[in-house]
Order: C-alpha cells, then structure tokens, then sequence
C-alpha cells in the first residue's frame, strides 16, 4: 500500500468506488446466498478436515507452491547501496535457510509529483514498464532474475493496480483512465496524495494494464505477481486479467493482497489472512485466548473455498513500517511459537520479511532510506528449521489435512496435527505468558517422531502430561 492506514475521506473517490463495485458485489451476494456451510466448529476439535476438497482446489495452482514459502525483499532497504546488484550476493544465504519464492517490492519508477519523503513511496508508481532508477536498471533486474532462476528460486513482484503516481504518464495521455475529483482532475484515493485513482470502467485502461502486466512476464520472465490492495480493483478486471495472462505463463502465481472470499474465485491463488493476523496480535497481547483462533477458521470455513491457501506472516512491509511488527507485536519470546504457526497451519503459504532473521528491530522508513543492520542472523536456524520441514515432510503441504487437539488447557496451548500420505506433524504452542501442564486428545499419536528443533527421535505418549515453558513450543515430525 502506498503508505500509512489512513480514513477514507475522500468521499467522491469513495462514491466512485461505490459505483463500480456494485455489480460485483450483487454477484457476489448471489453466490454467497446459495453456498452451504461445510464446517462447523465440532470439525475443528474433533474431526479431520476433508482434505478432497481441499485437493480439488490446489489442482488449479502452480504444483510449485504446494510445500512452498515466501521472503519479501525490500531492496531499497536491504544494503547500504539499495540496488539490485547490492542485493543479488545474499541468494545463496537466502537459498541455504530455505527460501522459495522472492517477492521483491515494486521495481517501477516512483512519481516525483506529490512525492512524500525524500524518496517516495514504492507504490506510487509513475511508469509500469520500465526501473526505478535507484535500484538499477532493465539489464540488472534481468541479470538478477536469470540468476535467482539459475538456484531455484520462483520471481514475483510488486503490482500496483489500484492506483498510479501522482505523474504517472497516463494522467496526460489517457485522463479517461482516471476517476475524478469535484473539479475534474484525477481523484486521490482516500488520502494518498501522491497517488491517484484509476477507473475500470475503462475497458481501454483494463487492456493496458493487462499488457503493462504481460511485459513483465514476457520480457523478464518473471513467475507471478504480488497485487497490492488487490480487493479494492473490481473482480471483473481480475478474472479477465488472470486468464490473459494464463495464456502467456500457464502456472502463473498470483497472490492478492485482501481478506475477500471472491479473490479466490476470480482467479488468486493465495490472499491474505488479515482477521487471521488481527486475532494472533491479540492472543499475544492477552487480550483474547488462544481459542480465539479457532473461531477465525470457522468464519473462514463458512465463506471460503474448501482449500483456499492464505499468505500467514508475522510480519510485512506495512505491518513493519506502520504497525511495528514484529519487534513490538509479538516481541522477544512471543515471536517463535507464532512463526510456528503460520510457518505450520492448514493451507498455509508462509511468508518472511526482510531483516527477520537477524532479526531487525526497529520499523524500516517508507519514504527514507533505512538500512537493515545485519550480522547476527539469530532466527537463520530457526527459519531453516520450519522451511525445511515443509519441503522434507509432505503434511505440511497446503493442501495437507488438518485436525485441532484438545489440551486441558485450550484457552492457551494450541494444538494440532497436520497429516498427508502417511506423514505427520504435530504442532503444540503455548500462546501465553504462563508455563503450563497439558495432555493430547488423539492416541494415534503415541510412537516416536522426531523433535524438530532438537533434531533428534524421541517416544511421544499422548497419555502423559508435558510442560510447556511460557511462549514454548514443540513440533515433531512423523514419517512413515
């Protein structure tokens, strides 16, 4: 996004916006009328998830993203130099923890008009086919694609489709492109000055961001798109615009950013889990109980796609640069057994941020350049440890069963195993500040797996009660 959260005080963008989702919205309203709820909460507790029509729905995704992960790179931050160049000699360290897929941050050149801070926001973009200068240019993304490309690693970046930079060219070429304010010039959005708001009732506007898109795919040969505000672009423009591009790169990867059901049917891969993100800051503040969880999956449950993969995270530009994640929302102890969680959930793509493995604890300047200090890569091991357990366990695939466990004390240890061809992971995290006693439900547990963090076998008795230290934790790994 383009900066921080702000109210919506633009009313005649707002007005606007209105306009042009309503046959969307009816759509949608139509659909959610007729779908039946598949789950309920006794599911969650007591019964594995069906896991068939969870393979139904992954077999529409890239096979690549199955037990896969993501690591987004703020590139302006991550060196002192901030380019592309700068950043190309940290893969090898990002491919040894494990990482798959490299979300970079927009890549475009940045408006100067309205500008905000002495560099601007990345999300204000003034040309969608062409380098922001500061990073590099054309030759050294290629060169950066083709080796990334070379290890392994998947290519995503950045799109911004909501919204341009305040000079973005099309403002004096295509005005049409633009919805408008009360004195006809091109409307801001909300209150993002630097930006302006584009109308897709243009169906000229639609064909030239599709193309603006394909460019990326065909000159650089990059391997899917990160789309900012995605929720807030009608559905209509994405179900056109994903199958375009389909046609270009069969298993394109989209992830969108928004917390919408009809995202998934439009044609996205992977959305956001913001309600998801709201309720674990809160069980790490102690404001809710670790059960609270279970009633976001629910509400997932009763309006998602059977199988829908969501993006799970601790943190991300916005909630670092805006909201001081992770280093203040699930500080010192707090952080390890939430990053089990999203590294570990049902349907889970898993995301980390720049400067998390050191870890860097202080936010990173949206407008400014702030460099990440590096050197002590304390979580490195712990990072690698869950991503290679999702690539050398197939229960942690996305599409992996998933069955809540009960405790004895549910209110703060939350647990669960995740199942798929006859491999298991059993996941069990105390959300609290408390050391507490606890004791599995699922006797099919008993046998010995090995602890994940200790790297070693050990004999796992349901029966017995354990002890988990304050913010502790415990993943063990069942292999037939």
């Amino acid at each position: 996004m383009p900066g921080e959260e702000v109210p919506k005080t633009n009313y005649i963008s707002v007005i606007f916006r209105k306009i042009i989702y309503m046959k969307s919205l009816l759509n949608q309203l139509l659909v959610l009328f007729f779908i039946p709820l598949f789950f309920s909460s006794c599911k969650l507790m007591d019964k594995e998830k069906d896991n068939q029509s969870a393979v139904a729905a992954a077999s529409t995704f890239p096979s690549w993203i199955i037990q896969s992960n993501i690591y987004e790179v703020n590139v302006r931050q991550y060196t002192p130099e901030g380019t592309f160049k700068a950043f190309e000699p940290n893969l090898q360290r990002l491919k040894n923890m494990g990482v798959d897929i490299l979300w970079f941050m927009p890549i475009t050149p940045i408006s100067k008009a309205d500008r905000k801070g002495t560099l601007g926001s990345y999300y204000a973009v003034e040309d969608y086919t062409n380098i922001n200068p500061e990073f590099g240019n054309m030759d050294d993304w290629k060169a950066l694609v083709k080796k990334a490309h070379t290890m392994g690693f998947k290519i995503i970046i950045d799109w911004v489709a909501n919204h341009t930079g305040a000079d973005n060219h099309w403002i004096q070429t295509h005005p049409d492109f633009f919805n408008k304010d009360s004195s006809g010039k091109a409307a801001i959005p909300y209150d993002w000055s630097d930006t302006r708001d584009l109308n897709y009732w243009n169906p000229v506007l639609q064909d030239s961001m599709i193309n603006a898109m394909q460019f990326w795919l065909k000159e650089t040969g990059i391997d899917g798109f990160r789309c900012d505000v995605a929720h807030e672009v009608p559905r209509f423009f994405w179900e056109k615009c994903i199958k375009e591009l389909k046609q270009t790169k069969p298993d394109i990867f989209m992830l969108g950013e928004g917390d919408k059901a009809w995202m998934h049917d439009a044609g996205f891969n992977v959305t956001y889990p913001w309600d998801m993100f709201a309720t674990m800051k809160k069980v790490a503040a102690g404001t809710k109980p670790a059960t609270a969880l279970d009633s976001v999956l629910m509400r997932q449950d009763d309006s998602f796609p059977p199988g829908a993969i969501r993006m799970y995270f601790t943190s991300n530009h916005d909630e670092n640069s805006w909201n001081k994640s992770d280093y203040a929302t699930f500080p010192g102890e707090k952080h390890a057994p939430f990053a089990v969680f999203t590294q570990t959930m049902r349907n889970s793509l898993p995301l980390i941020y720049s400067g998390q493995e050191e870890p860097f604890l202080d936010s990173l300047s949206f407008f400014y350049k702030d460099t990440i200090t590096w050197g002590k890569y304390q979580r490195e091991f712990f990072y690698k440890t869950l991503l290679n357990l999702r690539k050398s366990n197939s229960a942690l695939a996305t599409d992996a069963s998933f069955k809540k466990l009960t405790t004895g004390a549910d209110d703060k240890v939350y647990a669960y195993v995740r199942e798929k061809d006859g491999n298991k992971v059993l996941v069990i995290l105390n959300l609290s500040g408390d050391a507490v006693e606890a004791k599995l439900s699922d006797a099919s547990l008993k046998g010995q797996a090995e602890n994940v963090f200790l790297g070693k076998p050990e004999d796992v008795d349901p029966s017995v009660a354990f002890k988990l230290d304050a913010w502790g934790y415990l993943v063990y790994s069942y292999k037939k």
